[in-house]
C-alpha cells in the first residue's frame, strides 16, 4: 500500500504530488486534471507527463489526499504513489518502474499472439490446423482479457462510468467486440476474428512500451540534473571530519571539498583557494577561481585545492533544487497554441465512436453499395477483399476507425517538445519557466535591457573625485564612502572599495536615509551629508558651483556615473565611478538586430552617460534617468507603442515589477539568484549572449510543436476516412497509430540538434 500524507494547511492550502504511471500524454492529462477538479475545495492542479505526476494544491477542510487518488481512480488511471510536494522525488524511479511493467505487459502478450500469428498462417495458406479456433480462443484469452489487456479494459471502464473517455476506451472497444463475435464460429461457420483481437491488443502494449522508452529519452533532463547533486558531504563536527548524507546537512554546517569532490550543497568559501567547474550552472567549461568569502553551488565541482566551504542553501533551497523545479514547470505547463488543440481533443474520442458506429452500421445496411470502394482498393492493398460478407465488413470497418483513432500522437506532441526544449536550455544555463513564454518570446520584436549588470558588468570601480576649492579629495571621499557604507548599491560598494585602496578612513554615520533614484543622506559628526544626484541636492537647498557641475558633466560625457557630495548647504566634491562592458554585449546586441529586434537601454542613470553606453553596444533607443517604480511604466507605455511584444531584461530583484510587466521577463544573473519568481526566463550565467540563445531555443521549440500538431492532425484527418470506407485493415491501422506516436517523439528528439550559438 502507498504511503499517503499531506502537509500541513496553510493560507495557500495544503499540496500533494500523485504518481499515475499510465499518464503518458496531454489527453490523459486533461482527463486526470478534470477529474480531480470536480472535487470541493481544488485550488490548483498541474500535470507533468514527463514525470507521470500530478501536483494538486487544495483545501485540507474540504477533501484530502485520499479523495484526490480515488478521483483519478474513477477515471481509468492508477495511482502508484501519493505523497507530500516536499518529498516529491521520492517518487523519481516511478517511470523505471512502469517501464519494468510494460515490459512485462507486453511479453505476456507477445509469446501468445506470436504463437497465434505461426498458426493462422498455415491454418490460411497450407492446411487446416485441427482445432484451430479452440487453440487460438486459449491462447488470445490471457493476452486480450488477463494481465495483457485488464488494465486497459479497468481503466476504460473506470473512464465512461466517470462520464469521461480516454484513449484506453478505443482499444477495448476495438479488441473485446472481435474476440467475443470470434467466438461464435464454436456455433455458426464464420471468420474469426480472435486473431486480429489478441493482434490490437499486443501492438497497443507494443506502443505502450515504445512510447515510455522514448518519453524516457525526451526526460533525460530532470534525470541528469539529479544525478549531479552529491550524496555525501564531509562535514567537521567537534573538529573531525564526519560523513553524512546529504540529506542531513543543515545551514551553517561546514564542509570540507577536497579536489575532484562535488560540493555537497550551496554555501560560502570559508577556507582556501581553487577553481570551480560550475558548467552545470551557466554551461561554460572554463573553471571559476573561488577564495574565502566567495559563494559556491551545490554539484559543481572542486578542481585542484581543498576548500572550507559553510552550508547557505540546503535541499528544496539550492540552486539545483530550484533549476528542477524551473524545468519541470516548464515541462508541465501548456503552450497558448496547445488550449485549440486541447478542445478539439477533448470531443474527439467521442466523435470517433459515432465515426466507429455509423460506419459499422453502412457496411451492415448499405454493404453493395459501398463494394465498389473495395474493388477499387484491391487493385493495390493485398489486405482489402471484395468478396467480404456485410458483418465482416461492418466489422472490419468499425474496429479500424477505433484502434487508428487513438489520439496518443495529439496529446504527446506539445509536451514531448517542451520535454526535449525545456531539457536542452537546462543543460545551457536557461531556464524557461512555461510554455506560454516559449510561445511569446518567439514573436518579441523589442528587447528593454537594464544597463547595469546586464550591458555592463554591474561591479563598478572609483575613477575620479575632483574636491570644491578648500576641500581635499580625500576628505570629499570620506564624507561619500562613509554615507555611502550603508547602501547596497555597486556604486556605494565601489566608493568603499575606492577609498579603502586610497588610505582613506570612514567615519560611522547615524540616521542614514535612501531616495529611491536621487540620493542618500546621513547624519555625520553632527552634519548633514547627502551624496546623489543635482537635483537631490537642489531640492534640498544645496548650491553647487559651476566647477563641480562642469566636472560632473565632463565625467558624464566620459560615460561614467557621477555623484554630488554635500555637507550641510555647501556641495564639496564629485565622485565618479565607472562600470566595464560585459564581454558580450556588443556581439549580442548586434544579433538582436540581425534577428530584427529594436533594442532600448532603461537605467536611472543621466542621459549622458546612458547614451555613452549605449552608443559603445550599438542600443538603439535610450530610456534615461528613470526610477525603479517608473521601469514597469515605461515597459506598459512601449506596449501601447508597439503591442504585446516586449521582452525587459534585468537582475531580476530591483527590476522585477518591469520583469513581470514585460510580455516576456528575462532575468539575466549567475549561481544562486537563479530563483527569480519574476522572471519567465532565467540566464543563469549571465551573459547576454544567452539572450539570443533563448529566442533561438523559443523558435526552435515552437517550430516542433506546430510540426507534432499538424503531422498528429493530418494523420488522423487522413486515417479516419480510409478505415471508415473499409480501405484500413485494423491490424495495419495499430501498427500506424503506434507509428506516429513514436514519429511525434522522434521529431521532438530532433531538437537537441538545434543550433542556438553561431
Amino acid at each position: 500500500m502507498s504511503e499517503i500524507t499531506a502537509r500541513s494547511g496553510d493560507e495557500a492550502g495544503s499540496e500533494t504530488i500523485l504518481t499515475i504511471p499510465g499518464m503518458g500524454s496531454d489527453h490523459c492529462a486533461g482527463i486526470v486534471s478534470e477529474s480531480i477538479r470536480r472535487l470541493p475545495g481544488i485550488a490548483k492542479v498541474k500535470t507533468n507527463i514527463a514525470a507521470h505526476r500530478a501536483s494538486v494544491r487544495f483545501d485540507p477542510a474540504q477533501t484530502g489526499p485520499e479523495a484526490i487518488r480515488t478521483a483519478v481512480e474513477k477515471a481509468g488511471y492508477e495511482v502508484d504513489a501519493v505523497r507530500t510536494a516536499s518529498s516529491a522525488h521520492d517518487s523519481e524511479d516511478a517511470e523505471e518502474r512502469y517501464l519494468a511493467l510494460a515490459v512485462k505487459r507486453l511479453w505476456i502478450a507477445a509469446i501468445p499472439a506470436t504463437l497465434i500469428m505461426l498458426l493462422m498462417i498455415p491454418h490460411m495458406f497450407w492446411r487446416p490446423v485441427p482445432g484451430y479456433l479452440a487453440i487460438v480462443a486459449v491462447l488470445a484469452f490471457p493476452v486480450v482479457f488477463l494481465y495483457g489487456g485488464w488494465a486497459t479494459h479497468k481503466s476504460a471502464w473506470r473512464s465512461l462510468t466517470n462520464r469521461t473517455a480516454n484513449m484506453d476506451v478505443l482499444i477495448s472497444m476495438g479488441s473485446l467486440p472481435p474476440y467475443l463475435i470470434g467466438l461464435a464460429g464454436f456455433i455458426w461457420p464464420m471468420t474469426s476474428f480472435i486473431e486480429m483481437a489478441a493482434t490490437i491488443m499486443t501492438f497497443h502494449l507494443l506502443g505502450r512500451y515504445l512510447e515510455t522508452r522514448a518519453k524516457g529519452r525526451a526526460s533525460q533532463a530532470i534525470k541528469r540534473l539529479l544525478a549531479l547533486g552529491a550524496k555525501t558531504a564531509t562535514v567537521i563536527r567537534d573538529g573531525r571530519e564526519v560523513d553524512i548524507p546529504v540529506a542531513e546537512l543543515a545551514i551553517g554546517d561546514v564542509m570540507r571539498v577536497r579536489p575532484g569532490a562535488k560540493i555537497p550543497t550551496d554555501g560560502e568559501v570559508v577556507e582556501g583557494t581553487s577553481h570551480v567547474d560550475e558548467s552545470l550552472a551557466t554551461g561554460e567549461p572554463v573553471p571559476v577561481e573561488k577564495q574565502p568569502g566567495d559563494a559556491v553551488l551545490g554539484a559543481t565541482i572542486n578542481k585542484e585545492g581543498v576548500l572550507t566551504v559553510r552550508a547557505a542553501r540546503v535541499g528544496a533551497d539550492t540552486f539545483l533544487a530550484q533549476v528542477i523545479r524551473l524545468v519541470e514547470e516548464a515541462q508541465s505547463s501548456k503552450v497558448p497554441i496547445q488550449e485549440f488543440a486541447d478542445r478539439l481533443t477533448g470531443r474527439f474520442v467521442p466523435a470517433v465512436i459515432v465515426i466507429s458506429l455509423a460506419s459499422f452500421a453502412a457496411w451492415l445496411g448499405f454493404a453493395e453499395q459501398l463494394r465498389p470502394i473495395l474493388e477499387w482498393g484491391s487493385g493495390f492493398l493485398m489486405w482489402v477483399n471484395p468478396e467480404i460478407s456485410p458483418l465482416p465488413a461492418a466489422l472490419l470497418a468499425g474496429i479500424a476507425v477505433l484502434v487508428i483513432a487513438c489520439p496518443c500522437a495529439l496529446g504527446l506532441a506539445t509536451p514531448t517538445a517542451l520535454m526535449v526544449g525545456s531539457g536542452l536550455g537546462a543543460e545551457r544555463g536557461i531556464l524557461i519557466r512555461s510554455g506560454e513564454a516559449i510561445q511569446t518570446l518567439k514573436d518579441i520584436k523589442l528587447v528593454v535591457l537594464d544597463k547595469t549588470g546586464t550591458i555592463t558588468m554591474g561591479r563598478p570601480a572609483l575613477v575620479g573625485v575632483s574636491a570644491a576649492d578648500g576641500v581635499t579629495e580625500d576628505e570629499a571621499l570620506r564624507l561619500a564612502a562613509s554615507v555611502e557604507a550603508g547602501s547596497e548599491h555597486p556604486l556605494a560598494e565601489a566608493m568603499r572599495k575606492g577609498a579603502e585602496e586610497r588610505g582613506v578612513s570612514l567615519t560611522p554615520v547615524k540616521g542614514f536615509k535612501a531616495h529611491a533614484g536621487k540620493g542618500v543622506e546621513a547624519q555625520l559628526d553632527a552634519e548633514t551629508v547627502r551624496v546623489g544626484n543635482p537635483r537631490f541636492l537642489t531640492e534640498n537647498g544645496v548650491d553647487v558651483p559651476d566647477t563641480l557641475l562642469d566636472a560632473l558633466a565632463g565625467y558624464e560625457n566620459n560615460g561614467q556615473s557621477a555623484v554630488l557630495v554635500a555637507r550641510n548647504d555647501d556641495a564639496v566634491g564629485v565622485i565618479a565611478v565607472s562600470d566595464t562592458l560585459k564581454a558580450d554585449s556588443r556581439a549580442a546586441i548586434a544579433a538582436l538586430h540581425a534577428m530584427g529586434l529594436h533594442t532600448v537601454m532603461i537605467t536611472g542613470d543621466n542621459e549622458r552617460a546612458a547614451r555613452h553606453v549605449a552608443a559603445q553596444v550599438g542600443i538603439d533607443q535610450v530610456l534615461a534617468g528613470v526610477l525603479p517604480e517608473g521601469k514597469a511604466d515605461e515597459i506598459r507605455r512601449l506596449q501601447e507603442q508597439h503591442g504585446p511584444h516586449v521582452a525587459m531584461i534585468g537582475d531580476g530583484i530591483n527590476d522585477a515589477p518591469a520583469l513581470k510587466q514585460a510580455n516576456v521577463g528575462i532575468a539575466i544573473g549567475a549561481g544562486a539568484d537563479v530563483a527569480i519568481e519574476a522572471a519567465d526566463v532565467t540566464l543563469v550565467s549571465g551573459e547576454l549572449g544567452k539572450v539570443v540563445e533563448a529566442i533561438r531555443l523559443s523558435k526552435a521549440t515552437f517550430r516542433k510543436i506546430v510540426e507534432n500538431l499538424f503531422w498528429a492532425w493530418f494523420y488522423n484527418l487522413a486515417a479516419i476516412p480510409l478505415a471508415a470506407v473499409g480501405l484500413l485493415h485494423p491490424m495495419i491501422g495499430v501498427i500506424a497509430m503506434t507509428a506516429s506516436s513514436l514519429s511525434v517523439i522522434g521529431n521532438s528528439l530532433l531538437l537537441k540538434r538545434a543550433r542556438l550559438s553561431d
